[in-house]
């Protein structure tokens, strides 16, 4: 008789428990990183909002500071010529409202020229896309709040 060649089901499930644990410990660490990465992406758009609120106060002072995200954008895929409709100066992605699991909002607030704004960016599914909330109003600071923020009142924490 010729003796068999193979793993036995006892070495096979000791390999599976081992990358089980294994997994167990990954996992967690996986989810914090894709949070982390959100959480940058937001502080980043919320950036990004200010220095368009800028220029396009800048560029129609009659005007102020836009109205809303659509109006920082461009209408389609053409951005030529640029009015105050239409600012071409932040991507589709982001003046849809969503990017990187989080919902963004901005608007102007004074009357004609607007003096002054806000840009809010809070997650799309708390403890799971981000566990912060991010804005920013016409001073240009990155502030943050663990509660989930539709405006900015400046009273949040300065992010450092």
């Amino acid at each position: 008789m010729r003796k068999q060649k193979g793993f036995s089901l006892i070495e096979l499930l000791i390999v599976v428990a081992i990358i089980l644990i294994i997994a167990a410990i990954a996992i967690p660490n996986l989810l914090r990183a894709r949070i982390a990465a959100n959480e940058s992406s937001a502080v980043a758009s919320i950036r990004t909002i200010n220095t368009a609120m800028i220029s396009y106060n800048s560029a129609y002072p009659t005007v102020g500071f836009a109205a809303n995200l659509t109006a920082l954008s461009g209408s389609g895929s053409s951005c030529t010529p640029p009015t105050s409709a239409n600012g071409c100066l932040i991507d589709s992605q982001l003046a849809s409202g969503t990017k990187s699991g989080y919902s963004f909002t901005a608007a102007a607030s004074g009357s004609s020229p607007a003096g002054s704004y806000y840009a809010a960016g809070s997650p799309l599914t708390p403890n799971q896309t981000g566990v912060r909330s991010f804005c920013s109003i016409a001073d240009a600071v990155v502030r943050y709040s663990s509660a989930a923020l539709t405006s900015c009142a400046g009273t949040e924490t300065p992010l450092q």
